[in-house]
């Protein structure tokens, strides 16, 4: 939560209005003025100013006590603020608030760190709605169920055996399946995997295990019932509610659909949107570039009031808990695993090339060294065929990348790349990356992007001549080692 110390305004520009004066001789008194404080105006030279006054949801001074004082009137609310601070709004370049919004209303894991603990709440949801047809949610994190994030299904099936559960990770790669929504879904142990993703099965057996990864998810889609209108702007609200409260005031929602864009033009007209959108408009893993007709008819309808949909998004890896993010060198596990690219890297360069053409922006979903750089070739291209231009294409995540990578950042764009999360990632990933690459790797990675923090650092591991660890493979979890 944002400090009770701090206030954040609108993301209105402060520096347009800095120390500016009301209008000769008829000045409208302001419904609010912030007075006394410390306000950080984010112009060129980095002002600090006093005093600020709002008239009509717009700021109308940012100057002096003294000067503010010709904006209060007898019916304005005057507010002292001793001091504190005042920034402008923030803004999260990456965020899923619709979806994070209804899962938490659904069988909602979030906060949680242990099988048992998961496994509690379900048997306490199923139990107080005993009238749904389906248990749905997620939230629960890869890391409890060992290397390659696969929960059993018999874990579920033990407490809820006679309706479907689905159930996915805190980063929605993870699907986690009962034996009942498998059967109604008609996935069996001969059916194949997806290209954009896996069906895990036992590696001794072939049986199903329960999880499914990636794209494999969408294959019980067509018997899920489909989350309502009602459903969709009520997630919005929990979760602007919840972004507001932090001080959020504008957002990159990472990834939307008709219907999401549909949902945030509903509470943009009732006056409930206390947020500026850009939608990230999904690009379809199972069509080209003429999806681009589509997408530019929504971008002219969700073009006005708080709503804007001008990007597009493109996920080219997964995530490497469970192997799909695509990485230059395997993973620590038998077989020359390298992740799974969602898109072809030609293919990728003629979406991008054409998206780039037709004035959209590019949100990259790019985790391993092998997507990144891919995502880079794209860019590239784009760049050689299109010309130089103010679109801002950004990746997200960026969780290992070459070192020779780095430099291009700055090479292939023509502005400042935008690096969405890749500051706390980088530090928060280092154990569990490095079960899975190697500390070899990770090292030399984050040493690249943070040398002066890494410089003493040692490796706290390698990969040996064959390029793999042996006793790191595919696991199945049982009960006893969840937690």
């Amino acid at each position: 939560m944002i400090s009770r110390n701090t206030i954040l305004l609108s993301s209105l520009a402060l520096t347009l209005l800095t120390a500016c004066s009301p209008e000769s001789g008829q000045t409208r008194y302001a419904d609010l003025v912030l007075r006394d404080g410390a306000i950080y105006t984010v112009d060129a030279k980095r002002t600090w100013q006093e005093a600020v006054a709002i008239r009509d949801g717009e700021i109308v001074y940012v100057g002096s006590n003294q000067g503010v004082n010709e904006f209060a009137g007898p019916d304005t609310q005057v507010v002292d603020l001793k001091g504190r601070l005042v920034l402008p709004g923030l803004q999260d370049a990456h965020i899923h608030p619709i979806s994070g919004g209804v899962e938490a209303s659904a069988c909602n894991l979030n906060g949680m760190t242990t099988a048992d603990q998961y496994l509690a709440t379900i048997k306490a949801y199923a139990e107080a709605n005993p009238d749904l047809p389906w248990i749905t949610g997620g939230g629960w994190l890869m890391s409890a169920f060992g290397p390659g994030a696969m929960p059993r299904k018999e874990l579920i099936d033990q407490i809820v055996p006679d309706r479907p559960v689905l159930l996915y990770s805190s980063d929605g790669h993870s699907a986690w399946a009962n034996s009942k929504a498998l059967e109604l879904a008609g996935i069996t142990r001969d059916t194949p995997d997806p290209a954009d993703g896996r069906i895990d099965r036992h590696p001794d057996t072939g049986e199903l295990v329960g999880s499914l990864q990636e794209g494999a998810g969408s294959l019980l889609n067509h018997v899920v019932p489909p989350t309502s209108d009602t459903q969709l702007r009520d997630g919005l609200r929990y979760s602007i509610k919840m972004l507001n409260a932090n001080g959020i005031t504008s957002i990159q929602d990472a990834n939307v659909n008709d219907r999401d864009l549909q949902a945030y033009q509903a509470l943009d007209e009732s006056g409930e949107l206390t947020l500026r959108v850009e939608g990230s408009q999904w690009w379809s893993r199972d069509q080209g570039v003429e999806q681009l007709a589509a997408m530019a008819d929504r971008r002219k309808k969700y073009g006005k009031g708080h709503v804007r949909a001008n990007t597009v998004k493109i996920m080219q890896d997964g995530v490497m808990e469970n192997y799909t993010a695509v990485m230059l060198e395997p993973y620590l596990m038998d077989g020359d695993v390298r992740g799974i690219p969602m898109f072809d890297p030609q293919a990728l360069k003629d979406a991008v090339t054409a998206a780039d053409a037709q004035g959209f922006q590019v949100h990259f979903h790019a985790i391993g060294d092998g997507a990144i750089r891919q995502s880079l070739d794209a860019i590239e291209a784009a760049r050689k065929a299109n010309g130089p231009n103010d679109h801002r294409h950004h990746l997200s995540h960026i969780q290992l990348i070459d070192p020779q990578d780095i430099p291009r950042f700055a090479e292939v764009l023509d502005r400042a790349q935008t690096l969405s999360q890749a500051w706390w990632e980088g530090r928060a990933m280092d154990g569990h990356a490095q079960s899975v690459i190697g500390g070899s790797i990770w090292h030399k990675s984050v040493a690249a992007r943070f040398p002066e923090e890494y410089a003493d650092r040692q490796e706290v591991g390698t990969i040996g001549e064959t390029g793999k660890v042996t006793e790191i493979k595919w696991k199945v979890v049982d009960v006893g080692d969840n937690d």
